[in-house]
């Protein structure tokens, strides 16, 4: 377990993480133009989402379709037990718990290509189309999550005006930017197959890592510069931050044991599991519920439960899944 982390905390991702996160402590002048960073978030999710769609082709919809309904299904149902202890444990409004709600349920792109990596490094296999469970779990917790607040604050009621509410949050939550980017890219994946592959592999495949490592770079300064925010957040939240994550981890772990994934598979879908969205979820959330406290869910997701993952959560995951398989 001492090894796995170390060898976690010891790759580019993390240290160009750690990097940012310097730079905004020693409050640097450092800052990614936001074109920049729209088009490294483009590129990576286009990547993820066509790599994950061309593995799908190639191990056919009867090994994919039953893990890719439990991780629909564990998305799902995690903003139902994570609410009521916002809620209740940490006193927090019904807006601020739905929205935080969704954010654990919904999932974080990024946290997942560094498992990915960090498994290739320790050369543990996974089913190359794990990817998938990325794209389909994106929107669920976001629709619960944004119905539960509504419920909660008496917003959402049989009036025309909540139903148009409903249908432009479904819509947001389906058609947002990194949705449709990874349920689009996947598609053409699995439709182009192979072949397909072939043919943009310089593109997708070669230059990935270094786009990561700008990404994360980047990721550190905001990281960094939210370090100031958990004074407001108080114990309560941190402590969810950390402990939700493993729990929910761990039921990803034996989930992915269950439907029959290698214990590589069972990792990534852990690791999925114990994430928190700050992409998708922020912008949906956004428009859905504008009354909630974005510093709460932000300084959560990305402040706290981002780095644990990164550097102890993942080697975590993975020690849990090995002791669990035979």
């Amino acid at each position: 377990m001492i090894d796995a982390i170390q060898a976690n905390l010891l790759s580019p991702a993390v240290l160009f993480f750690v990097l940012g996160v310097i730079a905004a402590v020693v409050r640097s002048d450092l800052r990614f133009p936001e074109p920049l960073y729209i088009g490294l978030t483009i590129y990576l999710l286009v990547s993820i989402g066509f790599k994950g769609g061309v593995a799908i082709a190639e191990a056919g919809l009867s090994d994919v379709w039953l893990p890719s309904l439990a991780a629909i299904g564990l998305g799902a149902a995690i903003p139902l037990w994570t609410y009521p202890i916002l809620r209740r444990g940490g006193g927090l409004s019904a807006v601020d718990s739905a929205a935080i709600a969704a954010h654990y349920g919904s999932v974080s792109a990024v946290t997942f290509i560094a498992a990915t990596n960090y498994l290739n490094a320790i050369g543990e296999p996974f089913e190359n189309y794990a990817s998938a469970f990325l794209a389909i779990m994106e929107s669920p917790a976001i629709l619960i999550g944004v119905v539960l607040g509504r419920l909660g604050s008496g917003q959402l009621s049989p009036s025309g005006a909540a139903t148009a509410s409903l249908r432009s949050l479904v819509h947001e939550a389906l058609c947002g930017r990194s949705v449709l980017l990874l349920t689009g890219a996947l598609v053409v994946g699995a439709i182009s197959g192979p072949a397909g592959m072939a043919k943009v592999e310089p593109f997708f495949v070669a230059p990935f890592q270094g786009v990561l490592a700008l990404f994360l770079l980047e990721m550190g300064t905001v990281a960094g510069r939210r370090l100031g925010d958990l004074r407001k957040v108080g114990p309560f939240l941190l402590a969810f931050g950390i402990l939700i994550p493993l729990v929910n981890g761990v039921l990803g772990v034996l989930l992915g044991h269950a439907t029959g994934l290698s214990l590589g598979g069972a990792t990534l879908l852990g690791v999925l599991s114990a994430s928190a969205s700050y992409i998708a979820a922020p912008a949906a959330i956004r428009v859905s519920l504008p009354e909630a406290n974005p510093t709460l869910s932000l300084t959560a997701s990305l402040g706290i439960t981002f780095p644990f993952n990164l550097t102890l959560g993942i080697p975590f995951f993975l020690a849990f899944a090995r002791w669990l398989y035979p």
